[in-house]
Protein backbone atom coordinates (compact mmCIF):
# COMPACT_ATOMS: atom_id res chain seq x y z
CA UNK A 1 0.00 0.00 0.00
CA UNK A 2 0.92 3.26 -0.82
CA UNK A 3 -1.28 6.03 1.18
CA UNK A 4 0.59 8.80 0.44
CA UNK A 5 -0.66 10.00 -2.96
CA UNK A 6 -2.06 13.88 -2.33
CA UNK A 7 -0.80 14.27 1.12
CA UNK A 8 0.52 17.73 1.94
CA UNK A 9 1.42 17.59 5.53
CA UNK A 10 2.63 13.76 7.56
CA UNK A 11 2.21 14.67 10.82
CA UNK A 12 4.04 11.60 13.40
CA UNK A 13 2.30 10.97 16.72
CA UNK A 14 -1.31 11.40 17.65
CA UNK A 15 -0.92 12.70 21.10
CA UNK A 16 -2.15 15.81 22.14
CA UNK A 17 0.17 18.11 19.78
CA UNK A 18 0.13 15.66 16.85
CA UNK A 19 -3.80 15.21 17.30
CA UNK A 20 -4.33 19.18 17.59
CA UNK A 21 -2.21 19.95 14.83
CA UNK A 22 -3.71 17.38 12.82
CA UNK A 23 -7.00 19.17 13.11
CA UNK A 24 -5.87 23.19 12.29
CA UNK A 25 -3.43 22.02 9.34
CA UNK A 26 -6.91 20.21 7.66
CA UNK A 27 -8.83 23.13 9.03
CA UNK A 28 -6.78 24.98 6.49
CA UNK A 29 -7.62 23.11 3.79
CA UNK A 30 -4.31 20.94 4.02
CA UNK A 31 -4.59 17.04 3.22
CA UNK A 32 -3.37 15.71 5.98
CA UNK A 33 -2.40 11.94 7.26
CA UNK A 34 -1.35 11.12 10.80
CA UNK A 35 0.45 8.23 11.80
CA UNK A 36 0.53 7.14 14.82
CA UNK A 37 2.80 3.85 16.36
CA UNK A 38 -0.12 3.04 19.04
CA UNK A 39 -2.91 4.65 19.74
CA UNK A 40 -4.36 8.25 20.24
CA UNK A 41 -2.95 9.58 23.83
CA UNK A 42 -1.53 6.18 24.06
CA UNK A 43 1.59 7.58 25.02
CA UNK A 44 2.58 10.29 27.48
CA UNK A 45 -0.61 12.19 27.03
CA UNK A 46 -2.86 9.36 28.70
CA UNK A 47 0.05 8.93 31.50
CA UNK A 48 0.29 12.81 32.26
CA UNK A 49 -1.38 14.40 35.13
CA UNK A 50 -3.20 16.81 32.73
CA UNK A 51 -2.05 20.59 34.95
CA UNK A 52 -2.84 23.58 32.75
CA UNK A 53 -0.92 26.63 33.69
CA UNK A 54 0.27 30.19 32.45
CA UNK A 55 2.31 30.91 35.49
CA UNK A 56 5.49 31.26 32.90
CA UNK A 57 8.77 33.51 33.13
CA UNK A 58 8.80 33.94 30.21
CA UNK A 59 6.16 35.87 26.99
CA UNK A 60 6.52 32.83 24.80
CA UNK A 61 5.48 30.52 26.88
CA UNK A 62 2.61 32.40 28.85
CA UNK A 63 0.76 32.95 25.48
CA UNK A 64 1.25 29.37 24.27
CA UNK A 65 -0.50 28.19 27.85
CA UNK A 66 -3.11 31.70 28.06
CA UNK A 67 -4.08 30.83 24.39
CA UNK A 68 -4.29 26.83 24.97
CA UNK A 69 -6.06 27.41 28.48
CA UNK A 70 -8.74 29.52 26.65
CA UNK A 71 -9.41 27.00 23.78
CA UNK A 72 -9.85 24.05 26.74
CA UNK A 73 -12.14 26.59 28.45
CA UNK A 74 -14.51 26.38 25.21
CA UNK A 75 -14.74 22.83 24.43
CA UNK A 76 -17.07 20.83 26.65
CA UNK A 77 -15.13 17.73 26.21
CA UNK A 78 -11.65 19.12 27.75
CA UNK A 79 -12.77 18.43 31.08
CA UNK A 80 -11.23 21.45 31.98
CA UNK A 81 -11.52 22.35 35.47
CA UNK A 82 -10.14 25.77 36.77
CA UNK A 83 -9.11 24.70 40.17
CA UNK A 84 -5.85 27.02 40.67
CA UNK A 85 -1.94 26.31 40.61
CA UNK A 86 -0.56 27.82 44.16
CA UNK A 87 3.31 27.74 43.62
CA UNK A 88 5.20 28.19 47.29
CA UNK A 89 8.20 30.20 45.87
CA UNK A 90 11.09 30.24 48.30
CA UNK A 91 13.01 33.58 49.35
CA UNK A 92 16.05 33.19 47.01
CA UNK A 93 13.45 33.62 44.09
CA UNK A 94 11.03 35.79 44.92
CA UNK A 95 12.33 38.66 42.98
CA UNK A 96 12.89 36.70 40.23
CA UNK A 97 9.14 35.39 40.46
CA UNK A 98 7.62 38.74 41.14
CA UNK A 99 9.05 39.93 37.81
CA UNK A 100 7.40 37.26 36.19
CA UNK A 101 4.28 37.82 37.79
CA UNK A 102 4.49 41.49 36.30
CA UNK A 103 4.94 39.64 32.78
CA UNK A 104 1.82 37.62 33.58
CA UNK A 105 -0.24 40.78 34.42
CA UNK A 106 1.10 42.53 31.05
CA UNK A 107 -0.10 39.58 29.14
CA UNK A 108 -3.57 39.15 30.55
CA UNK A 109 -3.12 36.70 33.47
CA UNK A 110 -4.54 37.12 36.41
CA UNK A 111 -1.91 35.76 39.04
CA UNK A 112 -2.28 36.84 42.61
CA UNK A 113 1.05 37.45 44.63
CA UNK A 114 -0.04 36.56 48.66
CA UNK A 115 1.98 35.83 51.56
CA UNK A 116 2.66 32.39 52.79
CA UNK A 117 0.39 33.08 55.54
CA UNK A 118 -2.84 34.27 52.72
CA UNK A 119 -2.01 31.63 50.88
CA UNK A 120 -3.04 29.32 53.58
CA UNK A 121 -7.00 29.63 52.12
CA UNK A 122 -5.87 27.43 49.48
CA UNK A 123 -4.31 24.57 51.58
CA UNK A 124 -2.77 23.86 54.72
CA UNK A 125 1.38 24.37 55.06
CA UNK A 126 4.59 25.11 56.63
CA UNK A 127 5.89 28.43 55.53
CA UNK A 128 9.67 28.07 56.38
CA UNK A 129 11.87 29.69 53.50
CA UNK A 130 9.62 30.95 51.45
CA UNK A 131 9.88 34.63 50.26
CA UNK A 132 5.80 34.80 48.65
CA UNK A 133 3.14 32.61 46.72
CA UNK A 134 1.27 32.88 43.99
CA UNK A 135 -2.07 31.72 42.66
CA UNK A 136 -3.55 31.51 39.07
CA UNK A 137 -7.37 30.73 39.34
CA UNK A 138 -7.94 30.11 35.68
CA UNK A 139 -4.78 27.41 35.81
CA UNK A 140 -6.23 23.88 36.60
CA UNK A 141 -5.94 20.83 35.05
CA UNK A 142 -7.98 18.82 31.76
CA UNK A 143 -9.18 15.55 30.82
CA UNK A 144 -5.86 15.24 28.57
CA UNK A 145 -7.52 12.04 26.84
CA UNK A 146 -11.02 13.09 26.01
CA UNK A 147 -9.10 16.31 24.83
CA UNK A 148 -7.06 14.15 22.61
CA UNK A 149 -9.61 12.39 20.99
CA UNK A 150 -12.10 15.94 21.05
CA UNK A 151 -8.58 16.76 18.49
CA UNK A 152 -8.95 13.57 16.23
CA UNK A 153 -12.64 14.04 15.98
CA UNK A 154 -12.48 17.36 14.51
CA UNK A 155 -9.09 16.82 12.60
CA UNK A 156 -11.45 13.68 11.06
CA UNK A 157 -14.19 15.93 10.38
CA UNK A 158 -11.35 18.37 8.45
CA UNK A 159 -10.60 15.62 6.13
CA UNK A 160 -7.30 14.39 7.90
CA UNK A 161 -7.24 10.73 7.99
CA UNK A 162 -5.02 8.63 10.88
CA UNK A 163 -3.25 5.65 10.49
CA UNK A 164 -3.36 4.17 13.88
CA UNK A 165 -0.85 0.88 15.00
CA UNK A 166 1.44 2.10 12.15
CA UNK A 167 5.10 2.87 13.37
CA UNK A 168 7.45 4.76 10.98
CA UNK A 169 10.59 2.26 10.55
CA UNK A 170 12.42 5.27 8.13
CA UNK A 171 12.27 8.59 6.58
CA UNK A 172 14.38 9.99 3.74
CA UNK A 173 13.82 12.97 1.76
CA UNK A 174 12.92 12.42 -1.68
CA UNK A 175 13.08 15.54 -4.29
CA UNK A 176 10.33 17.76 -2.85
CA UNK A 177 8.76 14.68 -0.67
CA UNK A 178 9.40 13.02 2.40
CA UNK A 179 9.49 9.28 2.11
CA UNK A 180 7.85 7.74 5.29
CA UNK A 181 8.32 4.08 5.48
CA UNK A 182 6.33 1.98 7.51
CA UNK A 183 4.85 -1.60 7.68
CA UNK A 184 1.56 -1.04 5.66
CA UNK A 185 3.42 0.95 2.77
CA UNK A 186 4.80 4.10 2.25
CA UNK A 187 3.77 7.45 2.65
CA UNK A 188 4.94 10.58 0.90
CA UNK A 189 4.09 14.38 1.60
CA UNK A 190 6.22 17.90 1.33
CA UNK A 191 5.71 18.37 4.58
CA UNK A 192 6.39 16.90 7.98
CA UNK A 193 5.72 17.64 11.74
CA UNK A 194 7.51 15.55 14.18
CA UNK A 195 5.25 15.50 17.12
CA UNK A 196 6.50 12.35 18.66
CA UNK A 197 6.64 13.16 22.08
CA UNK A 198 9.48 11.10 23.77
CA UNK A 199 10.22 9.07 20.72
CA UNK A 200 10.92 12.80 18.77
CA UNK A 201 14.82 12.29 19.21
CA UNK A 202 14.35 8.77 17.63
CA UNK A 203 12.04 10.17 14.35
CA UNK A 204 14.70 12.74 13.69
CA UNK A 205 17.52 10.28 13.79
CA UNK A 206 15.60 7.84 11.45
CA UNK A 207 16.32 10.60 8.98
CA UNK A 208 19.82 11.47 9.55
CA UNK A 209 18.63 14.76 11.97
CA UNK A 210 19.72 15.26 15.69
CA UNK A 211 16.47 16.21 17.41
CA UNK A 212 17.39 17.20 21.21
CA UNK A 213 14.67 15.02 23.10
CA UNK A 214 15.19 12.20 25.39
CA UNK A 215 12.28 10.34 27.72
CA UNK A 216 12.72 11.09 31.34
CA UNK A 217 10.35 8.64 33.57
CA UNK A 218 8.00 10.26 35.98
CA UNK A 219 6.20 8.89 39.31
CA UNK A 220 2.23 9.71 39.93
CA UNK A 221 1.87 8.18 43.31
CA UNK A 222 -2.04 8.21 44.50
CA UNK A 223 -3.10 8.30 48.15
CA UNK A 224 -6.18 6.66 49.26
CA UNK A 225 -9.03 8.38 49.97
CA UNK A 226 -8.31 11.64 52.64
CA UNK A 227 -10.79 14.02 54.52
CA UNK A 228 -9.96 17.38 53.59
CA UNK A 229 -11.40 20.61 54.30
CA UNK A 230 -11.01 22.26 50.65
CA UNK A 231 -9.73 19.89 47.32
CA UNK A 232 -6.25 21.21 47.07
CA UNK A 233 -5.25 23.36 43.77
CA UNK A 234 -2.26 22.32 42.28
CA UNK A 235 0.57 23.12 44.37
CA UNK A 236 4.37 22.89 43.26
CA UNK A 237 6.66 23.79 45.95
CA UNK A 238 9.97 24.96 44.39
CA UNK A 239 12.11 24.22 46.96
CA UNK A 240 11.83 20.65 46.75
CA UNK A 241 10.43 19.89 43.72
CA UNK A 242 7.45 18.67 44.45
CA UNK A 243 4.35 18.91 43.14
CA UNK A 244 0.51 17.75 44.84
CA UNK A 245 -3.41 18.45 43.66
CA UNK A 246 -7.10 16.72 44.78
CA UNK A 247 -8.24 14.10 42.45
CA UNK A 248 -11.15 12.95 43.73
CA UNK A 249 -11.03 12.36 47.16
CA UNK A 250 -7.51 11.49 46.71
CA UNK A 251 -4.48 13.19 46.12
CA UNK A 252 -1.84 12.65 43.63
CA UNK A 253 1.48 13.93 43.91
CA UNK A 254 5.42 13.14 42.47
CA UNK A 255 8.69 14.77 42.34
CA UNK A 256 11.12 14.69 39.48
CA UNK A 257 14.06 12.21 39.36
CA UNK A 258 16.73 14.29 37.40
CA UNK A 259 18.45 10.80 36.74
CA UNK A 260 15.86 8.89 35.58
CA UNK A 261 16.38 9.59 32.07
CA UNK A 262 16.65 7.25 28.87
CA UNK A 263 13.72 3.83 28.31
CA UNK A 264 12.81 3.01 31.92
CA UNK A 265 9.65 1.06 32.53
CA UNK A 266 7.12 0.73 35.46
CA UNK A 267 6.88 2.02 38.49
CA UNK A 268 10.10 3.27 40.50
CA UNK A 269 9.36 2.42 44.11
CA UNK A 270 12.47 3.35 45.26
CA UNK A 271 11.76 6.85 44.20
CA UNK A 272 8.24 7.13 46.65
CA UNK A 273 10.40 7.18 49.73
CA UNK A 274 12.39 10.62 49.10
CA UNK A 275 9.19 11.50 47.37
CA UNK A 276 6.68 11.79 50.61
CA UNK A 277 9.91 12.94 52.74
CA UNK A 278 10.60 15.99 50.85
CA UNK A 279 6.37 16.55 50.94
CA UNK A 280 5.77 15.77 54.23
CA UNK A 281 8.69 18.85 55.03
CA UNK A 282 5.85 20.90 53.41
CA UNK A 283 3.11 19.49 53.67
CA UNK A 284 3.41 17.23 57.20
CA UNK A 285 -0.72 16.07 57.49
CA UNK A 286 0.37 13.99 54.52
CA UNK A 287 1.55 11.50 57.14
CA UNK A 288 -1.87 10.44 57.93
CA UNK A 289 -2.55 9.46 54.18
CA UNK A 290 -2.29 5.97 53.39
CA UNK A 291 -0.91 4.89 49.34
CA UNK A 292 -2.92 3.16 46.47
CA UNK A 293 -0.04 1.43 44.77
CA UNK A 294 -2.40 -0.05 42.44
CA UNK A 295 -3.39 3.92 41.14
CA UNK A 296 -0.30 5.25 41.09
CA UNK A 297 1.09 5.44 37.53
CA UNK A 298 4.32 6.50 35.47
CA UNK A 299 4.78 8.02 31.75
CA UNK A 300 7.74 9.78 30.43
CA UNK A 301 8.51 13.22 29.64
CA UNK A 302 10.08 14.82 26.80
CA UNK A 303 12.60 16.70 27.84
CA UNK A 304 15.28 18.81 25.65
CA UNK A 305 18.65 20.20 27.07
CA UNK A 306 17.33 23.42 28.50
CA UNK A 307 13.82 21.98 29.25
CA UNK A 308 11.59 24.23 26.59
CA UNK A 309 10.05 22.86 23.36
CA UNK A 310 11.60 22.48 19.82
CA UNK A 311 9.00 24.25 17.78
CA UNK A 312 8.85 24.94 14.28
CA UNK A 313 11.00 24.48 10.89
CA UNK A 314 14.26 22.73 11.29
CA UNK A 315 17.20 24.81 9.33
CA UNK A 316 18.70 22.94 6.63
CA UNK A 317 15.99 20.20 6.40
CA UNK A 318 13.22 21.12 3.77
CA UNK A 319 9.84 20.58 4.86
CA UNK A 320 10.92 19.47 8.55
CA UNK A 321 8.79 21.05 11.49
CA UNK A 322 9.59 19.97 15.17
CA UNK A 323 6.38 20.21 17.90
CA UNK A 324 8.18 18.45 20.45
CA UNK A 325 10.44 18.45 23.95
CA UNK A 326 7.62 20.16 25.62
CA UNK A 327 9.38 18.60 28.65
CA UNK A 328 6.14 18.34 30.53
CA UNK A 329 4.16 21.87 28.79
CA UNK A 330 2.66 19.34 26.07
CA UNK A 331 -0.64 19.16 27.47
CA UNK A 332 -1.21 22.93 28.83
CA UNK A 333 0.30 24.54 25.56
CA UNK A 334 -1.19 21.92 22.57
CA UNK A 335 -3.57 24.05 21.36
CA UNK A 336 -1.70 27.23 20.51
CA UNK A 337 1.48 25.48 19.42
CA UNK A 338 -1.48 23.53 16.60
CA UNK A 339 -2.32 27.05 15.61
CA UNK A 340 1.63 28.01 15.18
CA UNK A 341 2.51 25.08 13.70
CA UNK A 342 -0.38 25.81 11.03
CA UNK A 343 1.05 29.03 10.34
CA UNK A 344 4.49 27.92 9.97
CA UNK A 345 3.47 25.50 7.40
CA UNK A 346 1.84 27.68 5.31
CA UNK A 347 4.85 30.36 5.37
CA UNK A 348 2.86 32.89 7.69
CA UNK A 349 4.15 34.55 10.66
CA UNK A 350 3.29 32.66 13.82
CA UNK A 351 1.06 34.61 16.00
CA UNK A 352 3.17 34.10 18.86
CA UNK A 353 6.92 34.57 19.03
CA UNK A 354 8.22 31.47 18.25
CA UNK A 355 12.23 32.24 18.48
CA UNK A 356 13.19 31.29 22.53
CA UNK A 357 11.65 27.46 21.49
CA UNK A 358 13.60 27.36 17.94
CA UNK A 359 16.12 24.77 17.51
CA UNK A 360 18.47 27.77 16.28
CA UNK A 361 19.08 27.97 19.94
CA UNK A 362 21.28 25.31 20.26
CA UNK A 363 24.01 27.00 18.56
CA UNK A 364 24.33 28.98 20.91
CA UNK A 365 25.37 29.30 24.44
CA UNK A 366 22.79 27.99 26.65
CA UNK A 367 21.51 30.11 29.62
CA UNK A 368 20.27 27.34 31.78
CA UNK A 369 16.59 27.09 32.91
CA UNK A 370 14.32 30.04 31.79
CA UNK A 371 10.63 28.62 33.72
CA UNK A 372 9.92 26.21 36.62
CA UNK A 373 9.41 22.61 35.60
CA UNK A 374 6.23 20.66 36.82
Amino acid sequence: MTAGAGWDVAVIGAGIIGAACAWRLAERGLKVVVLEQGSPAGGSTGKSAAGVRAQFTSETNILLSKHSIEEYAAMPESGYHPGGYLLLVPEAQWPAHQAGVELQHRLGVPTEQLTPEDAQVHAEFLPDGLGGCTFCGTDGHVDAHGLTMAYVNRAREAGARFLLDTPVTGIRRDGEVWQLSTPAGRVEAPLLVNASGAWSGEVGALAGLEIPVQPARRMVFTTGPITLARPLPMIFDLASGVWLRSEGERIILGRADPADVGWREGMEWAWLEPTLEAAMTRFPWLEAASLDRRASWWGYYEVTPDHQAIVGRLPGADGWLNACGFSGHGVMQAAAIARVIAQEALGEAPFIDLSPLRYERFKQVPNGLTDIQV
